[in-house]
Order: C-alpha cells, then sequence, then structure tokens
C-alpha cells in the first residue's frame, strides 16, 4: 500500500492486526512537497485529510490522523480501517498512535502532536491522554460525539493526570467536505446503516 502523501521514502510498520495480515501504517513520510520536518498546522493537516480520502475508498468514514514528533516531523499517519477491519477501534487516531509508539519504542508520546481531521471521541481522546501527547490539532468539530471540547472535554480534564491543548477548526471545511460527500454518496447507494440511519462520524 503506497503512503497518499507519496512519499520518497517510507517506513511501514507492520501492525499486529486481529483480523487478517498485518495492516501497514506509515510511518515518517519523507517527501510530499519536500522534507516534512517542522511541518505547520495546516501544513500537517493536509497530510491527515489525504489518508482520510483514502479511508473513504475502502468504505470507511473518512478520517485521517498524522503523529508529528516534537519537531514537527512526521511519525506515523493513518485513516480509519473499522469497516475494512471489523475492528470496533480501529479508528485513524488509535492507529496512528500505536505506530508512533512502535517507532519510538515507547507508548509516551510526550510533547508529540496528533493532528485528525475530524474532532475525536471518547476511546480516541482518552488514548492521547493516555499517550501523554502533548497537543491534538483537529479539524472539523464534532457536535455529536466530540469529546475535546464539543459534548465532553476528555482531554482537558483537571481531574486526569494529563491534559491535552487542544487546536481546533483547522481546515475545518476541507474536512466536513469529504464528510457530507461521504455520507451523500451513502445515501444515494442506500448503503446506510443497518437501522436505516446516516451513521455518526467517527474520530
Amino acid at each position: 500500500m503506497l503512503c497518499s502523501c507519496r512519499p520518497r521514502a517510507v517506513e511501514i510498520v507492520e501492525l499486529p492486526a486481529r483480523s487478517g495480515a498485518g495492516i501497514p501504517v506509515h510511518g515518517r513520510c519523507s517527501g510530499h512537497t519536500g522534507v516534512m520536518s517542522g511541518l505547520t498546522d495546516d501544513e500537517a493537516m493536509e497530510v491527515a485529510l489525504a489518508h482520510a480520502d483514502d479511508a473513504a475508498t475502502w468504505g470507511d468514514v473518512p478520517v485521517g490522523a498524522v503523529v508529528l514528533s516534537p519537531e514537527g516531523e512526521v511519525l506515523a499517519a493513518a485513516g480509519n480501517r473499522r469497516e475494512a477491519d471489523g475492528d470496533p477501534t480501529g479508528h485513524a487516531e488509535i492507529l496512528a498512535l500505536r505506530a508512533a509508539g512502535l517507532i519510538q519504542e515507547d507508548w509516551r508520546l510526550s510533547d508529540c502532536t496528533l493532528v485528525v481531521t475530524l474532532e475525536p471521541c471518547t476511546m480516541c481522546a482518552g488514548a492521547l491522554v493516555l499517550a501523554r501527547v502533548r497537543r491534538v490539532v483537529l479539524g472539523a468539530w464534532d457536535e455529536k460525539a466530540g469529546a475535546c471540547g464539543s459534548t465532553r472535554d476528555v482531554v482537558r480534564d483537571s481531574r486526569l493526570n494529563h491534559q491535552v491543548e487542544v487546536t481546533g477548526g483547522v481546515l475545518a471545511h476541507r474536512s466536513q467536505e469529504l464528510l457530507e460527500r461521504f455520507f451523500a454518496e451513502r445515501r444515494f447507494s442506500g448503503s446506510a446503516s443497518v437501522d436505516g440511519e446516516e451513521p455518526e462520524p467517527v474520530g
């Protein structure tokens, strides 16, 4: 599987998969429009959007995530694979965090930044806290299930032993357009959820 940001050099991390073979998750992308180091929020979000776009091609809600090192280099990136793998935890954020931990050889991702196209859900927000991520940069807010300030604020809960800085609304219109197009196509094709309701975005 080629990285959607089309790097000149890419390290592939094979994550142990519960269903089938290892899932290639892209790490340390270097290429794109130059060496991917010291990326701005907008530049990192462009990479996340490319992975989100890929997720839609295999039937998953288009959400993409990128983990940046303290220096702003891409450590890992992934798109949603919940539908593709039948894995309820197969959200882009979880996959990217797992891959970054393997690359760093440490579950603590201190001073790292996670960039994601849609506000993380409760599960992913909890993972950000547990991974000790310093900052999360998100695209579109999720008013139905977001856990970084919309329905709840898991990442900045002072009762926890770690809080995550939040920057929201980065290229939000691009993320929203991807989601709206995805669900519009599903409605048109009649592939909505089993109970006939539109599935909620998953971040």
